[in-house]
């Protein structure tokens, strides 16, 4: 996902970042390019599913193959900023997490069909996991012949250590729901163990077990349902324990996927090349078409679609990362049916939301009236337009398992950029007619633009908006503070996986108010909190969506924290080389575990 500091932070300044770099597009295709783009997109439909557990055989390699793939030559990816973190256990973004998709591998991954359904299969592990004690007990069993680069065979030694050094000081920057889940929320878990450096001891056998080299078990106080797609994040890749050099590793990590690192030149480029000690038969998920990628830097969105659009030498075998169609070349590619061929699009995971800050704007017909008086469609495209966004309607994005489309409370889908009458109405009902409310944006240019859209809509309904601009760097720093001094302020956030589970605890969980909470609307509601509490002991996914449905829909319509404003969607392009080009349902970018060059 994107720029890290803090786990209260982190997904959302994630979203932030992503969907900033995901809205581009305005025109919608003509009729002649509309079949074409049905082949790389997905619709919602196929990501609100809920995840499959897989078992022994859905995690069996090798992967199915790429109709036409061929082995062979160099691709080049173009990419905007350096990597920030090569160590798995510190990845917490986008770019990182396709990288890891080459370079690591952990306990589970998912694997996804032709349509975009996603099972959590078995990586370095034989299945997704079996889980006993309704859920608070979870046991992996290791494949055979899984080996990192330098030729050692994995074992359960490297799954406990690249679990407990998650623990160590200098790991600062990605996810910690595992180690909270084992020992403690919040900063309890530092409290309770140090890491297993310097001397110390690993955790008790009763939270991490390794009975023999081939068996790990997990132990938690609570149900965790969830697990085997948190392991399936980036940041809990196996780091082999012989060749850790700690916070050295973050500048040569040790690979177990295909690709391993050739050559890194900080802040210029990353050169990958094949991994021989990658095994495809123990992968059900990853091929390595292509020998390697050279991955260069300091290349902006205009830079990229410029140069694979115009398709001379390497760039025909370039794709993009986490770049996007930039937004003055749209109309170049949309009205060319050979660039469009080679265009990536979907749904990115993330909802942009006007946050009202609960502690001062306390009367709902308020909030009610400004969730009807946003002018969605102006403010998408003010980041990108038609590709990039649409109108939202739902804190869920459509990649959230449970997402219904028809759940619309601020009539979204007829009204898309505001229903100024009905909210003028609230407000008059509501005597606030004249009513002085701080609204907080930051000074980049698609959020000023944004702000004058939102502000103007907002005194049209008879409310008295004062904007004010906040550095962008310390945007969600200044919006975590409970006592922020503002009422009314745009966020986006992003699910972890495809779960509820991840976003309406961390968005919305009264108990987690506190500065550098990612609640930032305040939101503290006896029934949210206690059903939160309820949906996360639900072992079964199919039915945890539901509920994470309902309390999402309950959210919205009863309490209205934040209004949904619009969802982000991705519209990336590729060289005319570049084959086995697909949209993936779990990244939300280019499958980069499917392409090859074409000749």
């Amino acid at each position: 996902m994107s720029i890290i500091r803090s786990r209260t932070a982190q997904v959302a300044v994630v979203a932030a970042t992503a969907g900033a770099l995901a809205l581009t597009g305005c025109s919608s295709n003509s009729n002649s390019n509309a079949k074409e783009k049905t082949k790389t997109k997905q619709d919602a439909a196929s990501q609100a599913k809920a995840v499959v557990f897989g078992d022994a055989a859905a995690s069996t390699g090798p992967a199915a193959a790429v109709a036409g793939a061929r082995s062979g030559g160099t691709a080049t990816v173009y990419q905007e900023d350096d990597f920030s973190h090569l160590d798995p256990g510190q990845i917490y973004v986008s770019d990182g997490g396709l990288l890891s998709k080459l370079l690591f591998r952990g306990l589970t991954t998912y694997k996804e069909d032709a349509k975009g359904n996603q099972t959590v299969v078995g990586d370095v592990a034989t299945d997704s996991g079996k889980m006993s004690d309704g859920g608070k007990t979870w046991t992996y069993t290791l494949k055979s012949g899984v080996k990192d680069e330098t030729g050692h065979e994995i074992n359960s030694a490297d799954i406990r250590h690249s679990i407990e050094r998650l623990y160590a000081p200098f790991i600062t920057d990605g996810p910690v729901y595992i180690q909270q889940w084992l020992s403690g929320g919040g900063t309890a878990y530092r409290k309770a163990y140090a890491g297993p450096f310097k001397g110390n001891k690993h955790l008790p056998d009763s939270v991490l077990a390794t009975p023999d080299d081939k068996t790990v078990v997990f132990h938690f106080k609570d149900a965790q349902p969830d697990l085997p797609q948190a392991l399936a994040m980036a940041g809990y890749s196996i780091v082999p324990e012989k060749t850790d050099t700690q916070a050295k590793y973050d500048t040569k990590p040790v690979a177990i996927g295909p690709y391993k690192i050739a050559e890194y030149k900080s802040g210029k480029s990353l050169k990958i090349v094949r991994n021989t000690n990658w095994d495809e038969k123990t992968d059900a998920t990853r091929h390595a078409y292509v020998d390697g990628f050279n991955i260069e830097y300091n290349h902006d969105k205009d830079d990229q679609t410029k140069t694979i659009l115009a398709d001379r030498g390497e760039a025909k075998n370039a794709i993009m990362f986490t770049g996007q169609v930039a937004t003055n070349e749209l109309k170049d590619v949309v009205q060319d049916p050979a660039a469009m061929k080679r265009t990536v699009q979907g749904y990115a995971p993330y909802v942009w939301q006007l946050n009202f800050n609960m502690d001062r704007v306390k009367d709902k017909r308020v909030r009610d009236a400004i969730a009807l008086a946003m002018p969605s469609t102006a403010v998408y495209k003010a980041d990108g337009g038609a590709y990039g966004g649409e109108p939202a309607s739902s804190l869920l994005s459509p990649t959230t398992p449970g997402f219904d489309a028809s759940i619309d409370p601020f009539n979204r889908g007829k009204k898309p950029n505001g229903d100024i009458a009905a909210a003028k109405k609230l407000i008059d009902e509501a005597g606030a007619k004249g009513m002085k409310l701080v609204y907080a944006y930051a000074n980049t240019p698609v959020r000023q633009q944004q702000a004058v859209l939102i502000a103007d809509a907002l005194n049209k309904i008879g409310l008295d908006i004062q904007k004010k601009e906040i550095d962008s760097a310390t945007w969600y720093e200044q919006m975590g503070k409970v006592k922020n001094g503002l009422d009314l302020y745009m966020t986006g956030w992003g699910q972890d996986w495809p779960s509820g589970n991840t976003v309406i605890p961390p968005s919305f969980d009264g108990t987690q108010i506190q500065d550098g909470s990612s609640n930032y609307s305040h939101t503290n509601d006896a029934h949210v909190n206690s059903e939160i509490l309820r949906i996360q002991k639900i072992t079964d996914a199919a039915a945890a969506a539901k509920e994470w449905a309902k309390l999402s829909q309950y959210i919205t319509e009863k309490i209205n924290p934040a209004a949904p404003i619009y969802y982000t969607k991705v519209f990336q392009i590729a060289g005319s080389n570049v084959g086995g080009l697909r949209y993936s349902t779990v990244t939300s970018y280019t499958d980069v575990t499917q392409i090859f060059l074409k000749k």
